[in-house]
């Protein structure tokens, strides 16, 4: 988990302060989005244990629609979960990313993995615009994702 607090935590940076993000959603801390209020304030330190907590929260809820969550090697895991909390874990289980995962999980094919990794790019908008963080972002994550694909071994998210 520390690889996807690390990676979630550098995109989404810390504000203590609720703020509306890019399409007028109040957000505070490193993202969080569920059940903020504008005039919402976190300590460091709190924001911390919230972004820890939400992402257990979305990995529980991307291993519900994912087929064979172990067999999906650290690093491109840690890509999804990413995407995940960024997207929401239900626009993350209706996304062709996830059916390319599932697709992995049936055939074993490290193609349908790659191709669930080039599927994030595709995530770059928001409002329906197009916005250079999440272009930035998704490249990271990609690159994540398939440096994950050239894995010998799958140990699980720790």
């Amino acid at each position: 988990m520390a690889a996807a607090v690390a990676l979630v935590g550098a995109w989404e940076g810390l504000r203590t302060k609720a703020y509306r993000d890019a399409v007028g959603v109040p957000t505070v801390c490193f993202g969080e989005t569920r059940g903020v209020k504008m005039g919402d304030r976190y300590t460091v330190d709190e924001c911390k244990a919230m972004l820890g907590d939400g992402l257990a929260d979305f990995e529980q809820g991307i291993r519900k629609c994912l087929k064979a969550p172990d067999r999906i090697p650290d690093k491109t895991y840690v890509a999804f979960l990413s995407l995940a909390y960024n997207i929401g874990q239900w626009g993350f289980c209706k996304s062709s990313v996830a059916r390319y995962v599932n697709a992995y999980a049936d055939s074993h094919r490290m193609s349908d993995l790659r191709r669930a990794c080039d599927r994030l790019l595709a995530f770059n908008k928001a409002g329906g615009r197009k916005l250079q963080g999440l272009v930035n972002r998704r490249r990271d994550e990609h690159r994540l994702c398939m440096e994950g694909t050239r894995e010998k071994t799958v140990t699980g998210v720790e």
